[in-house]
């Protein structure tokens, strides 16, 4: 077969694969914080900024964006919210130069349907400053801030992909040599309260980034897993008060038995008032959630028909 045939199969394979995959429209793109809105060394104002983005969407094939004469609000679209949170130079221990590095948070939102559905993606754009002077420190500033958006991008097309796969697919993804299809894939395992999703969950309760960790508790919260108990209440070992009255919460959040027997001695003893308090009020709304859950506690004006 001639060289230039074979090509020609590639690229047809290659973009009969591409046709395959999903695209994601897009309703709107917003802007927040007041990093985006007033940045002089950066000197792109929110019209460069959401520009540099929407052209990264588009060039990943993997959104639709409207046009002006087809703007509106379907059900099936996403809202993307854009912020950059920093934007800074800073100096590493094994390099004479700085780097400029731009945080981003990208936010996905469908608010149509049954109910909301809502995710949330993070880049961190780096660059060196080659010079010490203005147009070389705009010029890292700017790399870094397009690498950044497209960290954002790659992670959203993923993030959303998953949303639509089933969950046989998603316990496959789980699997994943790739960190960001794991966390995407059992991020919606979680949504859908699939019990597959808890030992990994579990497990990553116990990571050392406490970021990690604090996103683990969250899904268990969300799916009210039960056997999460006793990992969460091993969670508060040596760690500051703040992070104890996050796990006190989302153990109240849970709810069940072992939850407000835990609840319920913490608020007697710990030696943190604090942490005290904070069981105290968990305990309320356990219990106060629990009236309201029971039908003779609604009176029978409330009582369901």
């Amino acid at each position: 077969m001639k060289p230039a045939l074979i090509l020609s199969l590639v690229a047809l394979l290659l973009g009969a694969c591409r046709s395959r995959e999903p695209r994601f429209p897009v309703e709107h793109v917003e802007l927040e914080g007041a990093t985006v809105v007033d940045n002089g060394l950066l000197g792109w104002g929110p019209s460069d900024i959401r520009s540099q983005f929407t052209r990264l969407l588009q060039d990943s094939r993997r959104f639709v964006l409207p046009t002006e004469e087809a703007r509106g609000g379907a059900s099936e679209s996403w809202v993307l919210t854009l912020e950059l949170p920093f934007t800074r130079e800073v100096l590493k221990d094994d390099s004479t130069y700085a780097f400029a590095e731009v945080g981003v948070t990208l936010r996905l939102e469908r608010r149509g349907g049954e109910a909301p559905q809502r995710y949330q993606v993070v880049g961190l754009g780096e660059a060196r400053v080659e010079a010490k002077d203005a147009p070389a420190r705009r010029k890292a500033l700017r790399e870094a801030l397009l690498r950044g958006l497209q960290q954002v991008t790659d992670a959203a097309s993923l993030q959303l992909a998953a949303v639509g796969r089933p969950d046989a697919a998603l316990l496959v993804d789980i699997q994943s040599p790739d960190e960001r299809v794991r966390e995407f894939a059992l991020r919606v395992l979680a949504e859908r309260r699939n019990p597959a999703a808890t030992p990994m969950l579990l497990r990553q309760l116990q990571d050392e980034d406490v970021q990690v960790a604090r996103q683990a508790m969250g899904a268990l919260v969300e799916m009210k897993e039960r056997a999460a108990i006793p990992a969460l209440i091993d969670l508060v070992k040596d760690r500051e008060t703040g992070f104890v009255q996050e796990v006190v919460f989302a153990i109240g959040e849970i709810g069940g038995t072992e939850a407000e027997a835990y609840l319920f001695t913490v608020a007697q003893g710990h030696d943190q008032p604090a942490v005290q308090a904070a069981a105290q009020q968990a305990l309320d709304t356990l219990y106060a959630a629990h009236k309201l859950a029971t039908p003779e506690a609604r009176g029978p004006d409330r009582a369901e028909h």
